[in-house]
């Protein structure tokens, strides 16, 4: 008997034919893929449903001189609708439709965003003011297919103040954003962050590096998610032997995107200028022995509980592919860390401008 007319079974006293089997499964891609696609239009059409209704809102009320009525207009609009249509159309529904008109002016961006984002992924973005920042976070859901409620936790977590690229000149960020949009290519400062959140590794308030290590491979998931999903783990403890020395890399990793190896160096305290020495001696053996055809030179990330600006800016860290971010082990008040990252993200484009 040939393969193509072996018995499948697929419950008790029930047979078919494995060809039966195969067009079972290319209707269910097909319905799927239907369904898929059902949702992509059905999206579509609601968030442009959205997008012009707020559009009418501005153009026949708030854009006319008649701003200072806009609030009690929209508040009688909504009785109105709710009254014919549901609870759906509450005050700040419309408001939604008002911003989302507001920020995308062009339709055809909107239609474009619309096939890749779901309304409740808009109406988070259209709440961030900053034009730079909302963008930010479009791309890289776009990139890394964020569900809303990812959305939502790396803007609580404000991963654009964190990464590196929010410290660069506005026209860098601007540009960046723009290869990844239409090249899908990301750059190093849109994928090293500081500091890193490490709350979830709940250590003791005495630890040392070893206790630090094992913690983040007990929760290697949670750890990758925070440092970014195009991570992969290659090693722990990677041993490498020079001149008859061994020397022990804390974690490697391989970045997809940046197609490099990156070697993690874990470290209690300050950072001190010894740490680079160290790193460029892993990273040139990486280099020499452990890279391959089509990679990028290797990328060292230097994890301190603690930074000493001034060393870092002297050394001049990044001439030799080494980056250096601080850890959190426990996180501190909302406000503090706000305030904190404003003044890292001032300082740094400050030097820019001199």
């Amino acid at each position: 008997m040939g393969l193509k007319n072996k018995p499948v079974i697929l419950e008790k006293g029930t047979t078919v034919k494995l060809s039966d089997v195969d067009l079972y499964q290319d209707i269910k891609k097909l319905i799927l893929t239907t369904r898929s696609r059902f949702a992509i239009t059905v999206n579509t059409e609601l968030s442009l449903l959205y997008w012009h209704i707020g559009k009418k809102i501005n153009n026949k009320v708030l854009q006319a001189k008649r701003a200072k009525y806009g609030k009690q207009i929209i508040s009688s609009l909504s009785k109105q609708l709710i009254q014919e249509y549901g609870k759906g159309w509450s005050e700040r529904q419309l408001w939604y439709c008002v911003r989302i008109a507001d920020i995308f002016n062009n339709e055809k961006i909107l239609h474009t965003l619309c096939a890749q984002l779901s309304w409740s992924h808009l109406r988070l973005l259209i709440l961030i003011n900053n034009p730079l920042k909302r963008n930010f976070y479009i791309e890289l859901t776009k990139l890394e297919n964020w569900s809303v409620r990812q959305l939502q936790e790396r803007i609580n977590s404000q991963l654009f103040e964190r990464t590196s690229i929010s410290k660069k000149p506005d026209n860098t960020i601007k540009n960046e954003l723009d290869m990844l949009n239409k090249n899908q290519k990301l750059s190093e400062d849109l994928v090293f962050r500081d500091p890193y959140f490490l709350d979830f590794l709940e250590l003791s308030d005495t630890y040392s590096e070893k206790d630090l290590e094992s913690a983040i491979l007990a929760e290697l998931q949670r750890f990758i998610i925070e440092i970014g999903h195009d991570f992969a783990f290659l090693s722990r403890q990677k041993r490498i032997t020079i001149d008859d020395c061994d020397y022990y890399i804390d974690l490697l990793f391989y970045h997809r995107q940046l197609k490099c190896l990156v070697a993690i160096d874990l470290k209690i305290g300050e950072f001190q200028a010894g740490f680079k020495g160290q790193m460029e001696l892993y990273l040139r053996y990486l280099e020499k022995y452990e890279m391959i055809r089509g990679e990028n030179p290797p990328i060292g990330l230097i994890l301190c509980s603690g930074k000493n600006q001034e060393h870092i800016e002297l050394l001049q860290l990044s001439k030799s592919n080494i980056r250096v971010s601080e850890y959190l082990t426990k996180l501190p008040s909302k406000e503090i860390l706000q305030k904190k990252l404003r003044q890292s993200i001032e300082l740094a484009k400050n030097k820019f401008i001199k």
